[in-house]
């Protein structure tokens, strides 16, 4: 059965479609441009889930919300692809990549997002949020010393739902080549066929 992915453009739902890609699985997608004034999503959202968000999936009579739930879904239906090895140490980085991505690293990139919108309002704030980033940074180019990938020796979930707040860093959180390890890690990401080819499925994304 395909899968349907409500797929808002630039968003975080860019990697359902590269999880999607590299699992193999059939999907269709189903475009949502933002509102040009507010960026907001358009409110034909709410007429597949309540909260109006994006992404959302569609798989036989399960609708599924939010970007963590939806990859632990996907896990579920790729027969142990993108799934950590199979030892308590990895399974719990895996873990905690996966909610940390959202729950730690995303809050104050919106947050640098929001500042950046205020213009000298923002100003003042724009010093701590930048410290806590960096902190955030820091630790993520330390945990990629000597690592291709997140988690084990291949790609798993874990760098796919990471991948997002990480080009987010990238283009407003001052990720730059001071942290070889993180640009290295997003290149090889980029550089991924299964990753060109959500691109061309899912239209306009300038994060990457």
């Amino acid at each position: 059965m395909t899968i349907i992915v409500h797929h808002l453009e630039n968003s975080r739902s860019q990697r359902v479609l590269w999880m999607l890609e590299e699992l193999g699985l059939a999907y269709e997608v189903r475009r949502y441009a933002r509102n040009p004034r507010t960026m907001l999503a358009p409110p034909e959202l709410k007429r597949v889930h309540p909260l109006g968000k994006s992404p959302v999936i569609e798989d036989g009579g399960n609708v599924v919300a939010e970007t963590g739930a939806i990859v632990e879904y996907l896990l579920e239906k790729g027969d142990g692809r993108l799934a950590p090895p199979a030892h308590r140490d990895a399974v719990l980085r895996h873990r905690f990549f996966l909610h940390y991505a959202e729950g730690s690293l995303m809050p104050p990139l919106l947050v640098m997002l929001v500042i950046g919108k205020l213009g000298l309002l923002g100003r003042p704030a724009r010093p701590r949020i930048q410290a806590m980033i960096d902190t955030h940074l820091d630790y993520l180019e330390g945990e990629l010393a000597g690592r291709e990938w997140l988690v084990g020796d291949g790609l798993t979930a874990a760098d796919i739902i990471m991948s997002f707040p990480v080009e987010a860093a990238r283009m407003r959180g001052g990720l730059d080549a001071r942290r070889p390890n993180l640009m290295a890690w997003l290149a090889r990401i980029h550089a991924r066929p299964a990753y060109r080819a959500a691109l061309e499925r899912g239209g306009p994304y300038s994060f990457a």
